[in-house]
């Protein structure tokens, strides 16, 4: 998948090479957040959980940072939605909101990770079809859906990071 995203609140600076260290790929959905995390080299995504979405008190948010900081994560990689022709779905400005939100809670913990938008096109569908094709039912998979597409976000950041020498996607501003 490219790694090309719209123009709006994210940076477009160059990043160097990439060192040792956990990194996370976030699915942000309505109803429920996908997690998963790599080990230290980078080679493998696995998924971590799945966390029921709390907008008043963002919970999620809660545990979610006792594992980016737990495992001292280096980069975190926010699925980006987007149409297939590229441009901004309704889920785009909530994903850009969930991730500017954990980049602020991060710096505030001292964390020296960095958030970073992925294009997700297309994740929860291979997710869900991938799913399928084992034998689940999509209302028996709801939960693992989305650490499935955590896991495909986070895998798809992992190759493009491997082959480029460079984080994937784009920093926020």
């Amino acid at each position: 998948m490219p790694d090309a995203l719209p123009t709006g609140p994210v940076a477009h600076s160059a990043a160097g090479p990439v060192g040792r260290g956990v990194r996370y790929g976030i699915d942000v959905g309505k109803a429920r957040v996908g997690v998963a995390k790599s080990d230290p080299d980078s080679l493998l995504a696995t998924p971590v959980r799945t966390l029921k979405r709390d907008l008043k008190k963002r919970y999620e948010q809660t545990v979610l940072m006792r594992h980016l900081l737990e495992d001292e994560a280096v980069t975190v990689y926010v699925g980006l939605p987007h149409n297939l022709s590229g441009g901004h779905t309704p889920s785009t400005q909530d994903a850009l909101d969930y991730a500017a939100q954990l980049q602020e809670l991060l710096a505030e913990a001292g964390s020296v990770a960095q958030v970073r938008m992925v294009d997700e096109r297309l994740t929860t569908v291979s997710a869900q079809r991938q799913l399928h094709q084992n034998g689940l039912d999509t209302k028996a998979s709801r939960a693992v859906i989305d650490q499935a597409a955590a896991v495909a976000i986070l895998q798809q950041a992992l190759e493009v990071q491997k082959s480029q020498q460079r984080p994937a996607g784009l920093p926020l501003a």
